[in-house]
Order: C-alpha cells, then structure tokens, then sequence
C-alpha cells in the first residue's frame, strides 16, 4: 500500500459498526487505503453471520498492511463470546472507546493520514468512563486541543457549532463574542483547504434572529458585532440570518459554502432531515485530521445486514478531501 492508510474505528460492536465495516469491504467498497481499528475475532464473526467471504489480514502496527484483504489494527479487546449484537455492553463500550484512543494517538504520530470513526453508544463508554461526552470530545482531549468545533457536512454545504453536547441553557450561556470568532475562524480555514473564499452565513440564537432586539439582545448586541469584525478583517461573512430560512438559501439557492450555528439542533436537524445518509461529521480545529459517519450504532437492526453503509463512503471521502487528495 503506498503512503498512509486511513484509520477507520470499528465502533461499538454491538451496534452497527462492524456489520459496516465488513459489508462496505466485501462490496468493494472500503479500498486498500483503510486499517480498521478493532477486534479480528468481532469483524471475522460479523462476516460469518452475514456470510460475507471477507478475508480478514489482522496486523499490530499500522503500516504493514496488504493488498486485496480487509486490514484490521487488531487490539485483542473483545471475544466473539463476549459480543451481544443490540445488547448494551460494558465492556464493547470500554473497547470502543480503545479503539478511537489508539487511532487518534497513530495519527498524532504520523502513523495513519487521519481518524475516520464508526459510531460508539455513549450509555455503554459511560459504564467505564462516566465523564465520557463523546468521539469529538474526548479527540479533542487526546489532542491536547480547547478550541475545536464540529462540523457537520453534505457535498452542498457545511455546518458548524458554537456548542454541541451541552445543554440548551448552557448553549445560551455560551454565546460569546471570542467563542463565534473562533468558530468562524475555523470554519474558514478548513473550508479553505479547497475552496478559495468560503462564504460563511451565521445564525442568530433567537427566532428571526431576534428581530431587532423583538425577541431577544443577543443577535445584536453579541453576535452581530462580533459577525462585523470578523468581515472586516477580510472574510466573506454575514448575519446574523433567521434559521429558518438560512438553509434554503445556502443550499436551494447556492449562497453560502457554510452556517456557523448556536447550537447543535439548529444545525443538525435541518442537515439531518436534508441529507441523513450523506452527512460527515467533521472535528474542526484539531492537528489531525477527524471524520465520522452521521448516525448512531442503531442497536435495533445491528448485524442484520440492514444498515445503511455509504455513510462510511462518504466520510471516508472527506477525510481524504481534507488530507488533499483529488479523485
């Protein structure tokens, strides 16, 4: 395999992460530039439930992988005994957690082009790691980074957030002239890794973004100016829009590359109702690069040769994008 592979996290195996990963592969689909992190033993079993002729090169180090096979970073967490496909775990929530640990620490050190992760179920990470927040989160930690945001994306536009896993009233809280700043700024830069001027749109924290001071000061009194120094240092950025119109100008009417949102349901809900399927998640801000499939481990249909997998496609696709690569 020539360069870096891809990392791709196997996910909680008792949800659909596995039954992914192997379905993608044996439908030609995954390419020789991914290393699964996971379980050998997890990945072989899902290929014999959904009796998939996948053939399986389990390595120890990232790098040495081959050609034709599906190449797996085995950790040697989970037995095939210990998996309970739709049953919450303890322990396949501990080793998904691993998993992600491992990856993002070989792409800190060069070993793989970025992180790619399957879906974990925070219930399950939380009864080993009650502090557990999320995949975002905890990078971020491994990173060493504060100031990070995610990014949620489809080929037509992309979202990011002021806050995401906090509550509506700490959302509000948060709401701060240095925090916007920083989240545009990154949204800037990672849109500019290949498009030369993003156009950023923002959103307002109340309806109609406030109406003038009708319902609510924030709009104007915080985000507005904040919106305003931010254009005049020289990037293409405006608001603050009402949300609910915001969408369909950048996607029906091609206006803006970006929306800079509040908080995470006023931008994950119109993206997820547009393209649910289609949409990355993206972690802005980090020194490598993080990409992750946009739905849950879906506990209900796992290993049931149901779910969906271009999921994995698309954010696979992503992270190449960001790492500069050009079909």
């Amino acid at each position: 395999m020539a360069g870096r592979p891809m990392a791709v996290t196997m996910g909680d195996a008792s949800g659909v992460g596995p039954e992914i990963a192997v379905r993608r592969f044996a439908e030609g689909l995954l390419g020789n530039e991914a290393v699964v992190y996971g379980d050998t033993s997890v990945l072989m079993r899902a290929a014999d439930v959904l009796e998939l002729g996948v053939s399986i090169h389990s390595i120890d180090r990232a790098g040495e992988t081959v050609e034709g096979v599906l190449n797996v970073r085995d950790l040697r967490l989970l037995t095939v005994e210990e998996v309970t496909p739709g049953v919450l775990s303890r322990k396949a929530g501990a080793a998904a957690l691993a998993y992600v640990d491992c990856a993002t620490r070989d792409a800190l050190a060069g070993k793989v082009a970025g992180v790619v992760t399957l879906p974990m179920n925070k219930e399950a990470t939380r009864m080993s790691r009650p502090d557990f927040q999320g995949h975002t989160e905890f990078i971020a930690g491994l990173c060493g980074i504060r100031d990070f945001a995610m990014m949620l994306t489809v080929p037509e536009l992309a979202v990011t957030h002021v806050s995401a896993h906090v509550s509506l009233r700490e959302a509000i809280e948060r709401v701060e002239p240095v925090r916007i700043r920083k989240v545009i700024d990154l949204t800037h830069g990672a849109l500019s890794r290949f498009i030369e001027r993003p156009r950023i749109a923002v959103c307002g924290l109340n309806p109609h973004a406030g109406e003038h001071g009708l319902f609510g000061t924030e709009d104007e009194e915080i985000i507005r100016p904040t919106i305003e120094r931010a254009a005049a240092d020289g990037l293409d950025v405006s608001g603050p829009h009402p949300t609910d119109t915001v969408f369909r100008q950048a996607i029906h009417l091609d206006r803006y590359d970006a929306v800079v949102c509040m908080y995470h349901d006023q931008g994950h809900a119109p993206m997820k109702l547009y393209g649910f399927e289609r949409g990355v998640n993206v972690t802005i801000g980090l020194p490598i690069i993080r990409t992750s499939v946009d739905h849950g481990t879906a506990f209900d249909i796992a290993w049931q040769g149901k779910a969906f997998t271009d999921s994995l496609g698309h954010a696979l696709d992503y992270a190449w994008k960001l790492a500069g690569r050009v079909d």
